[in-house]
């Protein structure tokens, strides 16, 4: 028997887009000989569509829309995922469609209700399994997190099943590709059967879904792994309940993933959200280089501006810099000096702010000034401005509000300044496209004269490794300074990060890729009295 996975990408909301992809994509696995086809969850209206379940309106044209599809699937087997209204209670469910119809219907039994996930708030769970035959193979179907615990796969065994099928709507971070294969690895073993594991692909707003499908033999090898972060309908080939091996395998490094889904990201939400295009503030230092070769590769030269607005900070080499790396990437590229703007403001602000002693304020008019011709640009032309603060940054509040800050979609959001070197790095090796200078001179918002980003943070690498313990680990202050960090650092740090909230609520939604990013799955008060630095001595 052949079983199809169809790693598909859809569009949220665009039922009948959607139906109609899933109808070619069954037609093109039924003519290659396939049996059975498996689509991701909730694949006719995409994942996840959050809210819109709770419009009775959207619930009743999926019903329509999975009707007609049923009608036109015959001489094979598909499993669609929909969301299901039935008795009063709305379910994430899996429609079997053969003949015409649906034969049967599953509905999912373990509901996620942590990190981005919030499942228990639009469905109820399910409590029956799902076994059907395909060509006198029993095939039990569970779905995504029933995957992630023993009971769903063990209750399809005892229902017959020889073998399971699970569709997912698994979003991308960075532990997540080997922690799916442990998961499904345990199940195979309590269970003795083989898995077939189909998974989305594409971003859907700060989620990024990145396939990378995988068929699991009974021996928790795995006998054929699909590509991630592309578009697939692959083929298993079974003997029984054997899956023939297949050779591949996904990249182990970190760099290439990271970097594919930001590329996603970007590529998804300007497409799926229909702007013409994007503006990039472009300043000679590397987080801006990074943003701007990230969405060249998502959308080609011809969708990409770059503005360079220099001031009297603006160091020579860094509009050489921003020059170079424009050129080399072949996007429209403009100077807008701000001198005169910025002198303008503060010779209205004079009479303010006499006898005062420059601080932060004129620095942020900068990055203010730098943000309002971005968005006119913006306005004016129909393009998203993408932001491109690090996650380093949007953590400790090294930020502008309405500056720097001022734009539609935050690529670097969840990278860590660390991180955002290391994917330069990659880019280059890939094809040079960031000049070496901006990836080697030291960073500085060049907001003042002769300054670096050092002056006001730690060094980057101690930075980083706090906030990956404090943010992602959920690590006490005073188990970080076990583990080697000043304590001065931490406690500066902890606190910068609870003051900052309020900033993070106002930034521009990005791409997550870690474990906890500043989204969905990060909800803290910004008015709070808790103060767990000061559990930590130091400055």
């Amino acid at each position: 028997m052949k079983i199809a996975l169809a790693q598909l990408d859809q569009r949220l909301g665009d039922l009948s887009g959607n139906a109609q992809a899933l109808l070619e994509a069954i037609g093109q696995a039924r003519a290659a000989g396939a049996a059975l086809v498996v689509t991701p969850e909730l694949s006719l209206c995409g994942y996840p569509p959050e809210d819109l379940l709770l419009r009775p309106a959207f619930l009743d044209a999926s019903a329509a829309e999975l009707s007609a599809l049923a009608s036109q699937v015959t001489g094979v087997v598909a499993l669609v995922g929909f969301p299901e209204h039935a008795g009063g209670r709305r379910h994430n469910s899996l429609a079997v469609l053969r003949d015409g119809r649906v034969d049967r219907v599953y509905r999912k039994q373990r509901l996620p209700n942590y990190t981005v996930f919030d499942e228990e708030r639009y469905f109820a769970p399910g409590g029956e399994p799902c076994v059907f035959e395909v060509d006198g193979l029993r095939v039990g179907a569970i779905i995504c997190e029933d995957c992630w615990h023993p009971d769903p796969a063990a209750q399809a065994r005892a229902a017959g099943a020889e073998i399971l099928v699970v569709p997912n709507g698994s979003p991308y971070h960075t532990g997540q590709q080997v922690a799916r294969v442990a998961q499904t690895a345990a199940r195979v073993r309590e269970t003795g059967l083989p898995i077939v594991y189909v998974n989305r692909v594409g971003g859907q707003d700060e989620l990024v879904f990145d396939g990378a499908s995988f068929v699991m033999g009974a021996d928790g090898s795995v006998a054929q792994q699909l590509p991630a972060w592309h578009e697939t309908l692959a083929l298993a080939e079974f003997d029984g309940a054997t899956p023939k091996a297949v050779r591949g395998s996904l990249d182990p490094a970190l760099e290439p993933h990271v970097y594919q889904a930001l590329v996603m990201g970007v590529h998804d939400y300007v497409g799926k959200n229909r702007f013409p295009g994007v503006i990039i503030g472009l300043s000679g230092g590397i987080d801006s280089a990074l943003t701007l070769a990230v969405a060249v590769d998502a959308l080609g030269c011809q969708r990409v501006r770059a503005v360079m607005m220099p001031s009297q900070y603006s160091a020579a080499i860094s509009l050489e810099d921003a020059r170079e790396m424009a050129g080399i990437a072949g996007v429209r590229y403009d100077e807008i000096p701000i001198g005169p703007m910025f002198g303008a403001c503060l010779e209205s602000l004079s009479a303010e702010f006499a006898g005062l002693p420059v601080d932060a304020t004129e620095e942020n008019i900068q990055a203010r000034i730098r943000g309002t011709l971005l968005m006119a640009l913006s306005n004016k032309s129909g393009a998203i401005v993408l932001t491109t603060g690090n996650k380093s940054e949007m953590a400790v509040g090294y930020a502008t509000l309405y500056g720097d800050m001022a734009g539609g979609f935050a690529v670097l959001r969840d990278i860590a300044k660390t991180l955002v070197y290391r994917l330069a790095g990659y880019r280059n090796r890939l094809g040079r496209v960031i000049p070496e200078r901006i990836i080697t001179r030291a960073p500085s918002a060049e907001l003042r004269a002769n300054q670096t980003d050092q002056d006001s943070l730690p060094p980057y690498d101690v930075l980083d490794a706090i906030l990956e313990a404090y943010v992602e680990r959920d690590l006490a202050p005073a188990d970080i300074v076990a583990r080697g960090y000043p304590a001065a650092d931490v406690r500066r740090v902890v606190r910068l990060i609870k003051v900052n909230e309020y900033k993070r609520r106002q930034a521009a939604i990005g791409i997550r890729i870690t474990p906890r990013g500043f989204g969905k799955d990060w909800r803290y008060p910004i008015t709070s009295a808790w103060n767990e630095w000061q559990s930590v001595g130091g400055g």
